[in-house]
């Protein structure tokens, strides 16, 4: 069973499973595609990521190009991060506004990102597994993004910038 917590932008989900503790530890449903549909709307997830990383690294603000967009329902085994989702799509009442928030193996939020939105973390533990699920897969040639830092979106990042570890092709990404 999960609640649906609304977000500062209206597609953007964050979703809080129930949890059932006992002195054995405890249980919860990560994923249930029957709840998730009639809660959150019709969306057929196809594959299943995973990432490790240490404190400071910050991946995104990543996306695909149509045809291969991607939405993405992420959670946190292991540590916590800031995950950010920012609205893309030029149309919207909410283009360059985002969703930051923290998801961790102790609170076991997860954030829904539509499609439509870059994606990007920063972990905030001294390590983080990140897993998030994909209603597409990978397309190298739709491979897209904007840069962390880009002065239109004035991203809270919640680490100092000189211990971020960002990727080179991050750093090369272009800003909105």
């Amino acid at each position: 069973m999960i609640k649906v917590i609304e977000t500062d932008i209206k597609d953007v989900k964050l979703i809080k499973p129930t949890i059932f503790k006992d002195n054995r530890g405890y249980f919860f449903e990560s994923y249930n595609e029957k709840e998730f549909i009639e809660k959150i709307g019709p969306l057929k997830f196809i594959q299943d990521n995973q990432s490790k990383s240490s404190f400071g690294v910050l991946r995104g603000l990543h996306f695909q190009k149509k045809p291969y967009e991607q939405a993405k329902l992420v959670r946190v085994i292991k540590g916590k991060i800031l995950d950010v989702a920012v609205d893309i799509r030029p149309q919207s009442p909410t283009f360059k506004k985002y969703v930051s928030q923290e998801l961790s193996s102790k609170n076991n939020l997860q954030l829904f990102v539509p499609e439509g939105f870059a994606h990007g973390f920063v972990v905030l533990s001294k390590e983080a597994i990140v897993s998030y699920k994909v209603n597409q897969v990978y397309n190298p040639k739709s491979d897209a993004g904007y840069k962390f830092d880009d002065p239109s979106l004035k991203i809270d990042w919640l680490v100092n910038k000189t211990n971020l570890i960002i990727s080179k092709k991050d750093l090369n990404l272009p800003y909105i």
